[in-house]
């Protein structure tokens, strides 16, 4: 995992809490009806999940031009209609429906094509298809895998955003600059030394900062875990799999 956020006691100290609000569902569920709030909740989930679809697009080989214009029509498909309408925190993760709803579309797209190829009509199209969609594979390319990578990326990004600015609301930036780099492994002594004098701590005191700034991420990762999972499931267990699909990257 490569992202990161603190607090301070000492300089450096990075415990806390780390504030989500509101949460993934809760806006899934704010986007439904026609209101300016629905599409403001519309607007921001679109806006939260736009890494993640982009980049499975790339990862099944797919030109950078070709996926971001597939991306584009996917998320207006969503603004324009009623959201994720078979989205229920019931029935499973969100990333699992968002995934079904992707490959949905697609599937839709290699469809389009072969009508037109063929001179047909187009058929209405719908992202939703009863919740958690499984068309065949739409291009031979695109992998389940791909997507949760790139999910798993999106989450540690947002977690880390959002550690970072609760650092920041706590006077704590040059912490957060300082000891990021401490997320994907221990610096060399050099830069442990500079780090040192940057933020005036004894050797003691900046490892007692990077255990609590690392400790701080890794809560900041799990609540947003959580906001995307149904009432009880298992957050360990989805943030053992997210770390799993990043290590095999």
């Amino acid at each position: 995992m490569n992202s990161a956020t603190t607090s301070s006691e000492p300089p450096g100290n990075v415990s806390g809490p780390v504030r989500f609000l509101p949460t993934r569902w809760s806006l899934v569920l704010r986007s439904r009806g026609p209101g300016s709030e629905a599409r403001a909740a519309l607007s921001e989930l679109c806006a939260a999940y736009w890494e993640p679809v982009f980049r499975s697009l790339r990862g099944s080989g797919t030109a950078e031009d070709v996926a971001r214009e597939q991306g584009q029509e996917f998320f207006a498909k969503v603004l324009a209609g009623d959201g994720f309408p078979g989205a229920d925190p019931a029935r499973g993760r969100f990333r699992s429906y968002l995934l079904g709803a992707l490959r949905h579309f697609l599937n839709d797209l290699r469809d389009r094509e072969r009508r037109q190829k063929r001179g047909g009509g187009v058929r209405p199209e719908s992202l939703d298809a009863e919740g958690f969609p499984e068309p065949e594979d739409p291009s031979g390319g695109f992998r389940d895998r791909d997507f949760d990578r790139a999910w798993a990326m999106a989450v540690m990004s947002r977690a880390m955003a959002a550690v970072e600015k609760d650092l920041a609301g706590a006077g704590k930036s040059p912490q957060f600059a300082a000891l990021r780099p401490w997320l994907a492994g221990t610096p060399d002594a050099e830069a442990q030394s500079r780090v040192r004098s940057e933020l005036g701590l004894s050797d003691g005191a900046l490892k007692v900062a990077v255990h609590r700034f690392r400790r701080h991420f890794r809560d900041a990762v799990r609540d947003e875990i959580r906001q995307t999972l149904p009432d009880g499931a298992q957050v360990e267990d989805e943030l053992r799999y997210l770390v799993e699909v990043v290590g095999n990257s």
